[in-house]
């Protein structure tokens, strides 16, 4: 007998728990501005994510670490006027909870209290765990993030896939357990294999977010500007394009330009 899908008016933390229980594979998707949050969240996206991906997409950088914990606030604030029924999970940014489990719960305190955050989300395992330790303790939620971690990067030195040697994914492993008896609340799983990520999954109970981790995750996430095709260079085998707005946009933008300078815009209609 199938059971009709729960519907749910404000999105918390409880309901992944569920979702995963039940079978429901969860939706979650970046967002960085009001505009495009309020689209996002119309469309009953289950959970947007403020990543720190912002330094790329939103400013150009080549990778996330020069976003500073204000700017990350900046984004989140923006993004938490336009939701209604998401669960907004915010990043720490890269130096703000690292080697000071003390500066890290500042850092979260910082996001929840000047943008209304409802979660944050942290890098790492073994070596993360008295920062995750001491938010969780605040009774700030916390998502965890393994495999590839794109602030690592110039330890790994590229962002080729991990975890497909037997002891990096043991120990990935390992620590989605370890994370999971901390108190987060979910994991997102990073660009490893898809064996991997169904072993991570049925191995706890907390809800795994694959990006690049295949079909196997309870829920996957993605970039939203890669989603609806505005970036163009970026093609992983993971991203699945919606949309083609890099071409659209420009063709559009084009069109205005041609109207306006041959006097077609604003017509007689357009003007008071």
């Amino acid at each position: 007998m199938s059971t009709a899908k729960k519907e749910y008016k404000r999105v918390t933390v409880k309901s992944l728990v569920d979702m995963k229980k039940h079978g429901e594979k969860i939706s979650m998707l970046t967002a960085y501005d009001y505009s495009m949050a309020k689209i996002v969240d119309s469309a009953n996206v289950d959970v947007i994510l403020v990543g720190d991906s912002a330094s790329n997409v939103m400013a150009g950088h080549e990778t996330t670490l020069p976003i500073t914990l204000d700017q990350m606030i900046y984004h989140a604030a923006s993004v938490i006027r336009a939701v209604q029924r998401a669960l907004v999970v915010v990043d720490l940014p890269f130096g703000s909870y690292q080697s000071d489990s003390k500066e890290a719960l500042r850092s979260a305190i910082r996001i929840m209290k000047e943008s209304g955050g409802h979660a944050v989300k942290l890098e790492g395992g073994e070596e993360i765990k008295e920062s995750v330790k001491k938010i969780l303790k605040a009774g700030i939620p916390v998502m965890g993030h393994l495999g590839l971690t794109p602030q690592s990067i110039y330890k790994f030195g590229t962002y080729t896939v991990r975890a497909k040697e037997e002891e990096e994914a043991e120990k990935l492993i390992e620590d989605a357990k370890l994370l999971e008896r901390l108190g987060c609340f979910a994991i997102v799983l990073e660009k490893i294999p898809a064996a991997l990520t169904k072993k991570v999954s049925e191995s706890i109970s907390i809800p795994t977010i694959g990006i690049g981790g295949g079909k196997h995750a309870d829920g996957q996430v993605l970039v939203i500007h890669d989603l609806l095709g505005m970036t163009h260079e970026f093609n992983p085998r993971f991203l699945r394009r919606y949309m083609n707005l890099y071409e659209e946009m420009g063709n559009a933008i084009s069109q205005y330009v041609t109207d306006v300078k041959s006097q077609d815009f604003p017509n007689d209609e357009e003007q008071y």
